[in-house]
C-alpha cells in the first residue's frame, strides 16, 4: 500500500472560481449565499449559493462549449486548475491516470430546456440533449481532454458523491491499480424543477445557512465543482511536485434505514472505518469539517454519531461545517469540503461555522457540541475528517493529514 499525496487542486464556487480567491472567502467568512434571480414565485427560500459570472470561454474551447452542459463546464474548468498547478497529466501514462468525479443529478439545465420543448409547444428537442445531459459527461469530456485513457467513471450517491468518487480514486492509486487519478464532484442543478423538489421536502433554509445552530431551520443549495490531481509519496517526491496534504484514510458505510432520515449508527461507522484505514485512533483527530446541512435532524442525527465515535473528547472537538459560505452543492460539496480541510490544514487555521453572525444565533445545547467554531482558530491538527452522509444513507467519510516535509 503506497501513501497518497494531494499535488493539485482547481474550483469553480460561489466563494471562488480558483483556490486562491476561494481561499480569501473560507477564511474571511465571506458567505456566497444570496439572493437569486428568477426564482420559482411560489417557494418558501429565495437565496442559494450561485457560482456568478462564470466565463465559459475562459476555461472551455469551442468545440467544448458546444457540448458541455454547466455541471461538465464546471468539472472541466476544476479539472484545468488542479492540471495546471500540478502537472500530473505530463508526468504520468495516460493510461496510468483515473478521472474519478462525483456528481448526482447530471445534466438539469439541459434536461428541463428540452423537457419544456416537448410537453409545453411540442418542439424539437436539440441534437445533442443526451450526451449533455448524461452525469458522466463531465469525466469523458476531461479524458478527452488531456488523452487520459486509464479507468474512468463518474458515481452518483446523491450528497456523498464527490467524497465516494475521491475515496475511490485514493483507494485506486494507494493500491496501484493506477499511478495517478483527478477526482472530485461537479454540480449545476438549480433548475426551476429541481428547487421546487427540496422546498416540497421543507429542508431548505428561508434565511440562511447555520449549521449546528440552536435556530437553524434548513440548508441553502449550491452548485460549482472541486477537483484534486492525487499521486503516490515517491512519484510527488521523485518530481519536485508541491505536495498540499495526504489522504491517509477512507471509510463508507449504508444506515439501511430510511431514504431521507440518516442514522447516527451509519454515519458513525463511516468515520471509524476512515480512522482505522488510516490506521488512526479518535484521539488523534483535532478537527472535522462535519456535513452539517443546518436541517434540524442531519445536525442532530451527526452530533449523536460523533458523540458515538469520540466519547467524551467529542464536547471539546473543533467542528465546523463551510456549507454556510459555499452552499450545499450536492455531489460537488464533497469535494469543497475536502479542499477546505486541505487549506486548514495547509495554514494551520480551522474555517469558522459561518451564518452564526449574520443572524445572532448560538450552538444548540442539546447537540452538546461546545467547540464548534464560531471564528477561525489557529490550530495545528495532526489529523482531520471531512463527512458526506447523503439521502439514502449512503456515507462516505476522508481521513487527511498536513504534509510536513
Amino acid at each position: 500500500m503506497m501513501r497518497v499525496v494531494i499535488t493539485g487542486a482547481g474550483c469553480i464556487t460561489a466563494i471562488g472560481q480558483d483556490v486562491a480567491s476561494f481561499t480569501e472567502n473560507l477564511f474571511g467568512g465571506r458567505s456566497g449565499i444570496r439572493e437569486m434571480a428568477d426564482l420559482p414565485a411560489d417557494l418558501h427560500f429565495t437565496r442559494t449559493a450561485v457560482v456568478e459570472d462564470f466565463r465559459q470561454e475562459e476555461w472551455l474551447t469551442a468545440s467544448q462549449r458546444s457540448i458541455a452542459e454547466r455541471s461538465s463546464a464546471f468539472a472541466i474548468a476544476a479539472a484545468r486548475q488542479a492540471v495546471q498547478q500540478s502537472g500530473l497529466v505530463a508526468a504520468h501514462p495516460c493510461e496510468a491516470i483515473a478521472v474519478i468525479f462525483g456528481c448526482s443529478t447530471g445534466g438539469r439545465n439541459t434536461e428541463e430546456k428540452e423537457y419544456e420543448k416537448v410537453y409545453g409547444r411540442g418542439g424539437r428537442v436539440h441534437p445533442l440533449t443526451v450526451p449533455r445531459a448524461m452525469a458522466n459527461a463531465g469525466t469523458s469530456l476531461v479524458t478527452m481532454e488531456y488523452g487520459i485513457t486509464g479507468p474512468a467513471f463518474t458515481l452518483t450517491t446523491a450528497c456523498a458523491s464527490g467524497t465516494h468518487a475521491i475515496g475511490l480514486a485514493f483507494q485506486m492509486v494507494r493500491s496501484g491499480a493506477v499511478k495517478a487519478a483527478l477526482t472530485g464532484g461537479h454540480e449545476a442543478p438549480l433548475t426551476h424543477t429541481f428547487l421546487k423538489g427540496w422546498d416540497g421536502l421543507h429542508v431548505v433554509s428561508p434565511t440562511t445557512c447555520r449549521p449546528f445552530a440552536a435556530d437553524r431551520d434548513g440548508m441553502s443549495l449550491g452548485e460549482g465543482a472541486a477537483v484534486f490531481a492525487i499521486e503516490t509519496l515517491d512519484a510527488a517526491q521523485e518530481r519536485g511536485a508541491e505536495i498540499l496534504g495526504e489522504i491517509v484514510g477512507f471509510g463508507m458505510s449504508s444506515d439501511a434505514h430510511h431514504i431521507t432520515q440518516p442514522n447516527p449508527a451509519g454515519s458513525a461507522a463511516a468515520m471509524q472505518r476512515a480512522l482505522e484505514d488510516a490506521h488512526a485512533t479518535p484521539a488523534e483527530v483535532g478537527y472535522v469539517n462535519a456535513h452539517g446541512t443546518g436541517t434540524e435532524a442531519n445536525d442532530r442525527v451527526e452530533a449523536e454519531a460523533i458523540h458515538w465515535v469520540f466519547g467524551e473528547r467529542a464536547r471539546q472537538l473543533p467542528i465546523s461545517s463551510t456549507k454556510g459560505l459555499h452552499g450545499h452543492a450536492i455531489g460537488a460539496s464533497g469535494g469543497m469540503e475536502l479542499l477546505a480541510t486541505v487549506l486548514a490544514l495547509q495554514r494551520n487555521v480551522l474555517p469558522a461555522n459561518a451564518g452564526f453572525t449574520e443572524t445572532g444565533s448560538i450552538v444548540d445545547p442539546a447537540l452538546e457540541l461546545e467547540h464548534v467554531l464560531l471564528a477561525n482558530e489557529a490550530t495545528s491538527p495532526s489529523l482531520a475528517l471531512s463527512s458526506s452522509f447523503a439521502f439514502g444513507g449512503l456515507n462516505a467519510v476522508l481521513a487527511v493529514r498536513p504534509h510536513r516535509p
